[in-house]
């Protein structure tokens, strides 16, 4: 009952995180491009109030017309949103779902002993470290480079994350380090919100509350640190949804194909903010794309070579299946509520249509069993090798 009960909290919390990520990054691309398409208004009486740029767009039948001020309104208007929950709730749901699925979980999800004897405390403080000291590092980066060299700050960082994927893959299960890499970014992302663009904000709109003239430079930072924001956005998502693809994070070389692909994600966000200002190279997305065929040929798995050695009795096969892949694949698992991605392998039949994905898993990716909770031997995923590449039934 209590796997059944922390299946239905993971449900209940991807969906919530699903649905305010969606509300938190399509918010963000909003506002990029809205920044990137404003023009200069033609109006008198618009520039006389201080816009700066205005657009007019239609959308669901109605005609719309958005207006930037250079700084501030005149007057404070008397309803004014605040675009911040789409960021806290995003972050606060992710928390609660990685606190379900890892840290209450931390021997089946964290820990894989073939890397390191971590017990379930240290795996989560090393988790919680990671998110904590992300910020730290990232922040501080910013206040030394983001006004000398933007560019330099996001190469200072990128090397910053690609330590830390590769550190984590030293310890953590592949599965694991994928996931914290991304909840380090998110990190950041809800800290600029929470520590740099909203009080910023706040600032700005206490001064025209005391009859002040605004200062720009609050406006300036957070414009910065959205656009930081914007360029995470793609390479969040991925390591979000990273943890379906073990062919990816299963691999001895996981964390420079996390680096490869971290860095299409944000060489094609690059592109579209280029594209919003009419100023598109297409260089860019190009990049991002050989850099993910590049690791899709990397990691294809090898061709099935007939495995040295005679027939392989299927009940050997059924036993090692058995014993160290049923406690989860079943109609009935041990270990999980539900056998993950619906596969079953407790029967003959089921084993014998899942051999190539056995073999793929099991052999190829050594993915599975995921952080080798049932302790399978190297002989067995050899005797599996032979089975699969032979074709003995």
């Amino acid at each position: 009952m209590e796997a059944y009960a922390i299946e239905w909290f993971s449900l209940v919390l991807r969906w919530l995180h699903l649905i305010v990520a969606i509300a938190w990054i399509g918010s963000s691309f909003y506002f990029v491009w809205l920044d990137n398409n404003l023009r200069a208004p033609l109006d008198e009486a618009l520039q006389r109030k201080g816009v700066a740029g205005e657009l007019w767009a239609v959308h669901g039948g109605g005609f719309y017309n958005p207006q930037k001020y250079l700084v501030a309104p005149a007057a404070l208007p008397a309803h004014l949103h605040w675009f911040k929950w789409e960021s806290y709730s995003t972050w606060l749901s992710g928390a609660a779902l990685i606190s379900v699925l890892y840290y209450v979980q931390a021997p089946t999800w964290m820990i894989d002993p073939a890397r390191a004897a971590l017990t379930p405390a240290q795996a989560i403080a090393i988790g919680l470290g990671t998110l904590a000291g992300g910020w730290l590092v990232y922040d501080g980066l910013c206040r030394l480079l983001a006004t000398r060299s933007p560019l330099l700050l996001g190469a200072a960082y990128y090397a910053f994350v690609v330590g830390v994927a590769w550190g984590l893959s030293q310890v953590l299960s592949g599965r694991a380090a994928f996931l914290h890499v991304g909840a380090m970014i998110a990190t950041a992302m809800t800290a600029n919100v929470f520590f740099h663009i909203i009080p910023g904000q706040k600032k700005t709109v206490a001064q025209m509350q005391r009859g002040q003239t605004p200062d720009p430079q609050y406006g300036k930072l957070a414009k910065q640190r959205s656009v930081h924001n914007n360029y995470l956005t793609l390479p969040v998502l991925f390591c979000m949804i990273s943890n379906h693809y073990a062919f990816v994070y299963g691999n001895t070389h996981a964390w420079a194909a996390l680096a490869l692909i971290l860095l299409a994600g944000a060489l094609i966000r690059h592109f579209f903010n280029q594209r919003h200002r009419g100023q598109a190279q297409w260089r860019y997305p190009l990049g991002g794309v050989a850099l993910l065929a590049l690791v899709a040929v990397w990691f294809a798995p090898a061709r099935a070579l007939i495995q040295p050695g005679g027939p392989v009795d299927f009940a050997q096969v059924q036993q090692v299946v058995a014993m160290r892949c049923a406690a989860c694949h079943a109609e009935h698992p041990s270990l999980v509520a539900a056998a993950p991605a619906g596969v079953l392998l407790d029967t003959p039949e089921r084993i014998l249509a899942a051999r190539q994905r056995i073999w793929i898993q099991a052999v190829q990716v050594r993915a599975m069993p995921l952080g080798n909770i049932t302790h399978i031997t190297d002989d067995e995923r050899a005797l599996l090798d032979r089975w699969a590449t032979r074709g003995d039934n």
